[in-house]
């Protein structure tokens, strides 16, 4: 038996006390609760460290065997810590192993030799699940916590037990980006072997088994018994729940441990005995899109200027293969239908999850149903009813075939292992159609496909032989049409009233500082600080505003989405990908972390962009988001599965560069779609690390709901591929109101100012095109 230390309920504590004949590794605060239970000291480090790399030096203890020691020898580390052990505090029985070689860091980009570092290595299986102990102790008040900086110039990095076999690294070996990570992981496996042996070879052999069952046994009946209740015997554990407040990160760690259960459990539940058979047919349409106006001429052409009741995931930034479909449609067929849900607010306001499903189908037929479990239980029970032939979209090029699709907006995060939202969303939690008829467009090839579904008993002949008739007929008249509505002078008046800021920039600059303090006492790696700006208006086309929107800021995973019902529409122009799931099984997440504006000539465009590839805080930035999503795809995952093919490329659009990577795994057989997304929403981009301690500190720093934004938009196709962006760069018209949020990721190195202006910049290109038209 091997044990990795987390933390949750003082658990590692225990286990460091009791189990002192188990074999345990203890990475982070894991292994500052090593020197802590044995009397060390916890301090602040001379300054925050997170997603930052540092070169390490060890002893040569079997920990690091076959790993390199020192400066520029290639052994860096990944470090996500704002506290250290005060390693002249270390008492006799613990004995130093490993410290940085220098007290600079490391840049990932720009260092040498990282080939033996995790980056195209998957191991989620050995994936650690770190939670928040630095929250717990960096409001402390004991003696035991001088928060005084270390006194040593060099990080002490490792530590093992004189005695016991307990080892502990401050760094994380399981970071994409640490150097042998995977062979700290061997080396303790090993260690843990050569106890066992040593242990049964000192005893006979029946009473080393023996022995060995009770100490199994005790340790997993210890596990046990600390989940029910914090045993108050031991005057450490004592110390520190005084210390830390723990009542309320107890609530905070049990909402994690539901939210780890939720993941692993198997879905055989959902299955249920309303089955719908559905049937597809399509017909393809080779070379035509070019002939017709591209996907602006059909969208238009087949569903007018008005758009009550429409979709269109538009991917209308297609270069360097960053799309390569789109998808569109209105109100169809007998199977269509409207999905609006709103969460049920507590009077004190806080959200504890389920809500109101109004449904409204192509007759004008609707009901209102109250969903106790919430939408996303719904949505997994309804995809799972479906059966289908695979052999009918066999030809397809791409994975949405007709189903569901829409937004599911941020505050759904109570579906996902959040206690409680702080603020109410004025928008619905999540809209979707049931799109039974549907058009697509492969930007590649400029071919389209009319695709519809229906029951077995049904037939859907006639849609497509009248989309087919009117996509034939749309002709160079279209086009005409189109180039004249784009020549017409588009308007500006001084005078018009801009956008109202929920915040001053005087707030905003105070809720970054917060933020820093928070991260400081180890409360956060990382918070997505958000803001939203809001406009007033009587009379707007919001599809016009979307037409200039997507010709002025194109971007691969754009939406338009009108849902008339609700009096909603949504402008989005986002270059981020959420999440994806194709017809093979493979999960796709794509965060962006880094952005930079473009320059205004090509030579000044390229020093910026060359400024974001190798500024150390915006690689910190993206490779804490890169670590947490390789830890939320690894529950859904198989083992082995997850990697990172791409780290930190840099990505040109038209008003900014930004920092992408891309991140993937298989995903196990036993978890459905909603399962997946359930993992990982919010998407970590936009909440920071620790995700839910992150989010639970943002929902008391923001003054309102962030809605829509910071959600996701996509489609769930009825075999349960589906793609969804994270909704950025976007403009929410709703009841006479425009709106449009922004922000940006604060980290130890984050610069207040610089935080303000970054977050102004990403909402110019929403501003502007609305300052246009309204």
């Amino acid at each position: 038996m091997l044990v990795f230390v987390i933390s949750s309920k003082g658990i590692c504590l225990q286990l460091l006390l009791k189990c002192w004949d188990i074999p345990i590794l203890g990475v982070c605060l894991g292994h500052q609760a090593l020197g802590y239970v044995h009397g060390a000291q916890v301090v602040h480090a001379s300054e925050p460290i997170h997603g930052r790399l540092s070169e390490v030096e060890h002893n040569g203890c079997q920990l690091f065997r076959d790993i390199p020691s020192g400066k520029n020898y290639g052994f860096k580390v990944v470090r996500y810590h704002s506290l250290v052990i005060d390693s002249e505090s270390l008492p006799a029985e613990l004995i130093p192993i490993a410290w940085t070689s220098s007290t600079s860091t490391l840049p990932f980009i720009g260092s040498k030799d990282f080939g033996k570092s995790n980056t195209h290595e998957a191991q989620p299986d050995q994936s650690i699940s770190i939670d928040p102990l630095l929250a717990k102790v960096g409001n402390g008040s004991s003696n035991h916590f001088d928060y005084g900086k270390t006194r040593s110039a060099r990080v002490l990095m490792g530590i093992r037990h004189s005695t016991r076999p307990h080892y502990g690294v401050q760094f994380h070996p399981e970071s994409v980006a640490t150097c042998y990570g995977s062979q700290i992981f061997k080396n303790f496996r090993e260690i843990t072997d050569d106890y066992w042996l040593r242990f049964r070879s000192s005893f006979k052999e029946t009473h080393a088994y023996s022995d060995a069952c009770m100490q199994v046994s005790s340790a997993n009946r210890l596990y046990r018994e600390v989940c029910r209740s914090i045993s108050t015997e031991n005057n450490a554990v004592d110390q520190l729940k005084e210390i830390v407040h723990a009542d309320r990160h107890l609530e905070y760690n049990k909402a994690e441990m539901k939210h780890l259960e939720m993941f692993n459990m198997v879905n055989t539940h959902h299955a249920t005995t309303g089955y719908k058979c559905l049937k597809l047919k399509w017909r393809k349409f080779g070379h035509l899109a070019g002939q017709v106006g591209g996907a602006k001429g059909i969208f238009c052409g087949l569903f007018g200027l008005e758009a009550e009741n429409t979709f269109w995931l538009d991917s209308s930034s297609t270069e360097k293969g960053r799309a390569r479909f789109s998808f569109m449609g209105g109100k169809g067929g007998s199977l269509w239908k409207q999905l609006v849900f709103r969460l049920s607010h507590q009077s004190d306001g806080s959200s504890k999850g389920g809500g109101y499903l109004s449904t409204e189908d192509s007759q004008g037929s609707a009901e209102t149903i109250f969903l106790e479990e919430g939408f996303l239980d719904f949505l997994n029970r309804e995809l799972q009813s479906y059966r289908y032939d695979k052999n009918e979209y066999e030809g397809l090029p791409f994975d949405f075939h007709g189903g569901y699709i829409g937004y599911i907006g941020y505050n759904l995060k109570v579906e996902c292992g959040v206690k409680s939202n702080r603020h109410k969303s004025k928008t619905p939690d999540a809209c979707f159609f049931f799109a039974d008829n549907l058009v697509a467009i492969d930007h590649k090839n400029d071919d389209v496909y009319i695709l519809a579904i229906h029951e077995e008993s049904s037939s859907i002949t006639q849609w497509l032989n009248d989309t087919e008739e009117k996509l034939l007929s749309l002709n160079g008249s279209v086009r005409m049409a189109l180039e004249r509505q784009k020549s017409l002078p588009l308007t500006f008046s001084s005078c018009k009233v801009g956008f109202a800021a929920e915040k001053s920039k005087e707030q905003y600059i105070e809720d970054v500082k917060k933020c820093l303090n928070y991260i400081k006492d180890g409360e956060s790696y990382e918070l997505c600080l958000t803001t939203q700006i809001r406009k007033s208006i009587e009379e707007l086309n919001s599809l016009e505003l979307y037409l200039h929107l997507r010709e002025r800021n194109p971007a691969p995973y754009a939406a338009w989405l009108n849902f008339s019902k609700v009096d909603l529409s949504i402008c989005c122009s986002s270059p981020e990908r959420f999440l994806q799931l194709d017809r093979k099984n493979i999960l796709e997440a794509k965060p962006i972390k880094g952005t930079i504006a473009r320059g205004a000539t090509e030579e000044e465009d390229e020093q910026l962009k060359f400024k974001l590839q190798f500024s150390e805080k915006d690689q910190a930035e993206n490779l804490m988001i890169v670590d947490l999503l390789r830890n939320d795809l690894g529950r859904v995952c198989d083992p082995g599965s997850v990697h990172v093919p791409r780290l930190m490329d840099v990505e040109s659009y038209a008003t900014v560069h930004t920092m992408v990577s891309t991140i993937r795994g298989k995903k196990r057989s036993d978890v459905s779609a909603v399962d997946c997304v359930k993992a990982a929403f919010p998407g970590g981009s936009m909440t920071g690390a620790p995700k839910l301690r992150s989010m639970e500190l943002l929902d008391s720093i923001e003054s309102c709901s962030r809605g829509i934004y910071s959600g996701c938009i996509g489609f769930f196709s009825y075999n349960q591929a589906f793609d969804l962006n994270i909704v950025i760069r976007t403009v929410i018209v709703h009841e006479g109101e425009a709106s449009i949020g922004a922000g940006g990721a604060i980290v130890a190195l984050s610069n207040p100012e610089d935080e303000y202006e970054e977050m102004v910049l990403k909402t110019k290109a929403p501003t502007r095109a609305v300052m246009h038209f309204a």
